[in-house]
C-alpha cells in the first residue's frame, strides 16, 4: 500500500471515529441522570476513543512529512 492510500485510509479511519465519539459524547450528555456505572463506562469508552484518535493523528502527520518529503 503506498503512503497516499494509507493516508487516505487513515484519513477515513479518523473522521468515521471522531464521528463515533462525538456522537457517544452526545449520548452521555443527554442521558441526564441516570445510572452512575453506565454513565462512568461510556466517559471511559470516550476517552479511550480520544486516546486512538490522538494516536492516528500523529500517526496522520508522520505520513503527510513523509509525503512531502518525497
Amino acid at each position: 500500500m503506498s503512503t497516499q492510500d494509507e493516508l487516505r485510509r487513515l484519513e477515513e479511519d479518523l473522521a468515521r471515529l471522531k464521528a463515533s465519539t462525538a456522537d457517544l459524547r452526545s449520548q452521555i450528555s443527554d442521558m441526564g441522570a441516570t445510572d452512575a456505572v453506565e454513565r462512568s463506562a461510556m466517559l471511559s469508552m470516550a476517552d479511550e476513543q480520544d486516546g486512538l484518535i490522538a494516536e492516528l493523528e500523529s500517526r496522520r502527520d508522520e505520513l503527510r512529512s513523509r509525503l512531502d518529503l518525497s
